[in-house]
């Protein structure tokens, strides 16, 4: 994402630093903010947060792939089903508390995700999206075999059973799984967010760019692919968790094709290569279909196909784009109206 002017000459250094700094206020206050929400809204719409801090965990692993990578990847939401999987056979079948389940659930999808990457990220473009696809159309399907169905309850999905709330606080069981998920994606935020503006997200910037010189720099493309691919199935696989604790039901077709589309759409629409565009697009996932369904009950899909569409035209960097772009913009008036006082 590139921003039309460069904030490093056109704007105070005082002021470039004391919006760094106050990203950090930003973030600590939007913690309070949605720590304290719970408890002044209505269950339903706590429980739709919830589902977006999932979505947002969701997205921030497919953006390593997609938005640092450069890879499309269409089967993101098979790697949330192994860990919403994982997460119900360990807690009915294991009795395991819902806590040890996420990294585990977590752990599983890496592995799983790097065997798929070893072989898959050296395809390109639309081959690399056709194995990913293949990949989303088959997982549902095999939850749904006989051989499994002992595991996965086949067709009837699996119920799971709601967690207690723990050290007797004075909460319901969805005000505290809304804290739960609450830490669990605060945390994988910013550990997403410095790994991205680590030497990994720079060198998957840089084979992302230009591929024939990043090999020839010396960089293992293949090994930072594969590697980025198993750090995103490790995300779903937490998102998948979280989602599973949450709701408490999962059955094969809730993670059919349709919910790998709705990830991607969810990382375009955020924005491409950024952290924060992740709560953006899972935002949008959430509400904007509800929002379609308001505004036509006999054709919701058309107005969120319309609304995608003008958000690609208006916004084609992502909501996170348009934000930067803005920021910058108010920045460069504040600039200008310093510099003109006497």
């Amino acid at each position: 994402m590139s921003i039309p002017f460069d904030l490093s000459t056109e704007v105070p250094p005082a002021v470039v630093r004391s919006t760094g700094r106050g990203r950090w206020a930003w973030f600590a206050a939007g913690l309070v903010v949605l720590a304290a929400l719970p408890f002044f809204i209505d269950p339903y719409r706590s429980f739709q947060i919830t589902l977006v801090m999932g979505y947002m965990v969701a997205l921030l692993g497919l953006n390593v792939v997609t938005g640092y990578g450069g890879q499309i990847s269409l089967g993101h939401g098979a790697f949330v089903a192994i860990g919403a999987y994982a997460t119900a056979i360990l807690m009915n079948h294991f009795e395991l508390p819902y806590w040890l389940c996420v990294p585990a659930a977590g752990l599983l999808s890496l592995i799983v995700g790097l065997a798929f990457g070893l072989p898959a990220l050296r395809l390109h473009g639309p081959y690399l999206a056709l194995a990913t696809f293949a990949l989303g159309v088959c997982l549902p399907q095999l939850l749904k075999s006989k051989p499994l169905e002992g595991w996965t309850g086949g067709v009837q999905g699996l119920h799971i059973a709601e967690p207690p709330v723990p050290w007797g606080l004075p909460l319901s069981i969805d005000t505290w799984l809304y804290l739960f998920t609450l830490t669990v994606a605060a945390t994988m935020f910013l550990l997403g967010r410095s790994l991205v503006r680590g030497p990994v997200g720079l060198t998957l910037i840089a084979i992302r760019d230009a591929p024939i010189a990043a090999a020839a720099s010396g960089i293992a493309v293949a090994r930072f692919k594969t590697a980025a691919f198993g750090i995103s199935a490790l995300y779903a696989g937490v998102a998948g968790a979280l989602g599973a604790i949450a709701v408490p039901f999962i059955a094969p077709d809730s993670f059919t094709t349709g919910l790998s589309i709705s990830l991607l759409v969810g990382v375009v629409v955020g924005g491409l290569a950024s952290t924060s565009g992740a709560i953006y697009g899972a935002v949008f996932i959430v509400f904007a279909p509800n929002l379609a369904d308001g505004v036509s009950k006999a054709a919701p899909w058309a107005v969120f196909g319309a609304a995608l569409i003008g958000f690609m035209l208006l916004m084609p960097s992502g909501i996170h784009g348009a934000v930067c772009i803005a920021r910058a913009q108010i920045l460069r008036s504040f600039k200008t109206r310093r510099w003109r006082q006497p």
